[in-house]
């Protein structure tokens, strides 16, 4: 093991046990490297790496804290460890209907008939069945836009989807503009396909298309990806107007577009790609729609595109499992999926009141059809600051830099994910926080 990341594994034994505390300052890297014995490289190498596990926040100007109390989990990503036995963790977003699994559960009976079964054991390729394809291609539609079966592909879930698509696109060293608020697993993407992300400026109709060119002049860009419909974490939607321009842009100078639309299914309204079909690939899946454990992501890929696709997800391994795609293609023939989405909307909608109500106040921008929102914090508070004494109250948030792509941009912020806690849960978490807010930290 390289020997920086021996001292990252060192530090995150130190945050585990306590002896880091939330919130806490970490040195300045030329004092971390003084005190090791090591080089100043080394010493930026190990806290990008504590960066990238999600274990402390970088702020320029500020310095490098502690997130909140963690505990390494698996692919080195960081889960975080209750400050009490009943926490209540609002950075997971994972939506689930009343009475879900009793939905699903008939479906996947028929499967399990070991001449069934045998079939849905057997590997999947990207293409997938055409069953699938038919499946995926209803699903997916809009009033306005309708994908062709042929034009779709699977893998084992969205994020796959997504780097799939952006290896196909992107070669390293290549740029990929993104929104200065972006997913945060694209930048693990970017980081493992060694693209280079750069941030592009919007406004409150979404992204500014003068900043793409600006930023293409600059330097070509290889791809451009967006979030235009419940934008996370802002939950942003982008105008018609401005998709009609950002597609203009895009096609005077020949960027293909990855448009992720895994939280489209809460909002009605056709995707970016209705504009510039040629240039866009549309990235989707069923882990919000239906569930996380058994899921399938989508990719419908312009014409002549969906070889280079294809190979990205062959050589990455991100294919789907023939299993889950059995699944999918019951559970949108049978109406579970669209049952499912009605129940989702009405549930975010819910989740949104409460929201409204025990954050009155407060500067949130959330959209009523979202899962998520986005809270400006009123100063002296910082979001690493909030984000431990969130934590010391067992409840879990994401501090905004996580979500920033621009290491000079540290908003104050945290996004809250409404969807995995109970009502109950979330509520009493958001009148405490509503609670530590109107203190100091």
């Amino acid at each position: 093991m390289d020997d920086y990341r021996r001292l990252a594994d060192r530090i995150a034994d130190d945050i585990t046990a306590g002896r880091l505390r939330p919130g806490q300052r970490l040195p300045p890297q030329r004092v971390f490297a003084r005190r090791r014995g090591v080089a100043a490289s080394t010493a930026g190498r190990v806290y990008s790496e504590l960066v990238r596990r999600g274990l402390v926040v970088g702020e320029v100007g500020r310095g490098t804290f502690v997130r909140a109390a963690t505990v390494p989990g698996p692919a080195g990503r960081a889960l975080t460890e209750p400050a009490t036995a009943a926490p209540v963790n609002l950075e997971l977003n994972y939506p689930s209907a009343p009475g879900q699994s009793e939905l699903l559960a008939p479906t996947l009976a028929p499967l399990l008939r070991p001449d069934v079964l045998a079939e849905a054991m057997l590997p999947a390729r990207a293409e997938g069945t055409a069953p699938a394809r038919d499946a995926a291609a209803g699903l997916l539609a809009t009033p306005g836009w309708q994908p062709g079966p042929d034009q779709l592909l699977f893998t084992g879930n969205a994020r796959q989807a997504v780097a799939a698509t952006l290896a196909s696109l992107v070669r390293p060293g290549g740029r990929v503009g993104v929104e200065t608020l972006t997913y945060p697993v694209v930048k693990e993407i970017a980081a493992r396909l060694g693209s280079t992300l750069v941030p592009l400026a919007g406004d409150e109709d979404g992204l500014r298309p003068e900043t793409v060119a600006a930023a293409h002049r600059s330097a070509p860009l290889s791809a451009l990806y967006i979030q235009p419909t419940l934008h996370n974490p802002t939950s942003l939607t982008m105008s018609d107007e401005r998709r009609r321009q950002l597609a203009g842009a895009v096609g005077d100078l020949g960027i293909p577009v990855v448009e992720d639309r895994i939280w489209s299914f809460l909002a009605d309204g056709d995707p970016f790609a209705v504009h510039a079909p040629r240039l866009t690939y549309v990235v989707d899946g069923l882990s919000k729609r239906v569930a996380p454990g058994l899921t399938v992501g989508f990719v419908v890929v312009p014409a002549d595109r969906g070889e280079a696709v294809a190979a990205a997800i062959r050589s990455g391994g991100w294919s789907a499992g023939r299993f889950a795609l059995e699944a999918a293609v019951r559970w949108v023939a049978d109406g579970t999926v669209r049952r499912l989405v009605a129940a989702k909307r009405a549930d975010a909608a819910g989740r949104q009141r409460i929201v409204a109500e025990e954050l009155r106040g407060c500067a949130v921008r959330s959209d009523p059809r979202a899962y998520f929102a986005w809270w400006e914090l009123p100063a002296p508070w910082r979001a690493d600051t909030f984000t431990a004494a969130a934590a010391a109250h067992g409840i879990a948030v994401t501090p905004g830099p996580a979500f920033v792509v621009d290491p000079n941009r540290t908003p104050d912020a945290v996004r809250l994910g409404l969807a995995s806690a109970a009502e109950p849960d979330l509520r009493s978490a958001l009148r405490t926080l509503a609670g530590v807010v109107r203190g100091t930290p």
